[in-house]
This record gives structure tokens, C-alpha cells and sequence, in this order.
């Protein structure tokens, strides 16, 4: 697949690594300049551009980027992408931390909600509670007992079929988290978020979140 992902930190430069190294043809954008990117473009033989070129083309997009930096995204940079481009959100909302308040998330919008208004475009939630270096470190093949289970949440059940099949082709099972709006219980604080599980693990932490933001995750 074309994969264009905006967003070179820690989860978006490993998502870079694996899927080059699966045989995916990645671009990789960042908020500074293309060439900031050299050297994970020599490790990786992506290829680098600006969030529009990371589209153009492109069968799936990763945002990738602070929550307080999604405003920012160039308007219309999706236009360029391939009908039915399937855009997964990573990000999570970390008001006290780094975002600074966003009402609507403190009102009770999921932030995956939010970032699908932002830009104008469905998103898929996954990748947000993983710690990136377990993208490298904890891919498993099928069967593995200690293969990590990943949640995803969407509303449109092709595009979450698109991104759960490329979890288990990174090396992890996928979960169905449930629609966009109950994207809540994948979000900073709840039990699903850095956890380390299997499938039934993640299930029951989906099970166990409480909607309301605990005091830390509140701006």
C-alpha cells in the first residue's frame, strides 16, 4: 500500500521503520522540512515531503501529531489521497502535560471526534496507547502467547477492517474498540491505555473504562 504518515516523532518514526520494512511504500512528513528527515529516510528508504505530499496517492494516512498541532494541517491536504483513503488518528488529548485545554474535548467530545472535525474527514483511533518502542520490540507472529492485542475504534467498518489488518500484518491482534465515539475508553487514564495484553486483556479493559476524565487528563 501507499502509506503516508504525518508526524516523524516516536510513534510515527517507528510506524515509518516497520512498515518500510514490510514493503510498504511510506512517505513521511514532519513540522519542520523535509529534509529535517534524512536520517530516518536513509535507515528506512521512505520517502520524505510535507503533510500534502505524505497524501497524494496514499491508500492510508497516519496523523501523527500533538493534538494542539491538528488545527495546523494544512486545509484540504487529504484532497490528493486515493478515493477512500483510510485515516488512522494516533493522538491523544494531554491538556496539563502539552496540549494546553481544547474545550471540546473537555466538554466530553472523544478526541478522535475532534480531530475527525479538525480535518474534515472520518479517522480511525489506533496506535494512541501503545509505547513506541513496543512497535519494534513486541511484534509477534500469529499464535505467540505473548502477542500484544491493540484496540482500534471507527465508524466506518471498511476502513477499521483496513486498520486492523494492518495491525496483525505489524504483529499484533486488533480489538474492535467500537465506534469513534466510544473512543473514550482507548484514551489517556483508562485501563487500555500502555497496557500490555492480549486479546482478552484488552477486551476486559475496554469493559472496565469509566467515561468521565480523571483529574490529571483534564486541562
Amino acid at each position: 500500500m501507499n502509506i503516508g504518515i504525518i508526524g516523524a516523532g516516536n510513534i510515527g518514526g517507528n510506524l515509518t521503520r516497520r512498515l518500510s520494512q514490510l514493503g510498504h511504500h511510506v512517505t513521511v512528513a514532519n513540522s519542520r522540512a523535509p529534509e529535517t528527515l534524512a536520517a530516518l529516510i536513509a535507515e528506512t528508504g521512505a520517502v520524505a515531503g510535507l503533510a500534502v505530499d505524505a497524501a497524494r496517492g496514499a491508500d492510508v494516512v497516519i496523523v501523527s501529531i500533538p493534538e494542539n498541532k491538528v488545527p495546523n494541517l494544512p486545509k484540504g491536504f487529504l484532497d490528493g489521497a486515493n478515493e477512500g483513503v483510510v485515516v488512522i488518528d494516533t493522538g491523544n488529548y494531554y491538556p496539563q502535560q502539552r496540549d494546553g485545554l481544547i474545550a471540546d474535548i473537555e466538554n466530553g467530545l472523544t478526541e478522535s471526534r475532534w480531530v475527525s472535525d479538525q480535518i474534515g474527514y472520518p479517522v480511525v483511533k489506533a496506535f494512541n496507547g501503545i509505547y513506541a518502542a513496543n512497535i519494534i520490540e513486541r511484534a509477534r507472529v500469529v499464535g505467540a502467547s505473548d502477542r500484544m492485542a491493540l484496540p482500534v475504534a471507527g465508524d466506518d467498518p471498511a476502513a477499521k477492517k483496513v486498520v486492523m489488518d494492518l495491525i496483525e500484518e505489524l504483529g499484533f491482534d486488533a480489538v474492535d474498540a467500537g465506534s469513534i465515539d466510544e473512543s473514550w475508553r482507548q484514551q489517556p487514564g483508562t485501563p487500555v491505555y500502555g497496557l500490555v495484553e492480549g486479546i482478552d486483556g484488552v477486551r476486559l479493559a475496554l469493559d472496565a473504562a469509566l467515561e468521565a476524565r480523571s483529574a490529571e487528563w483534564r486541562a
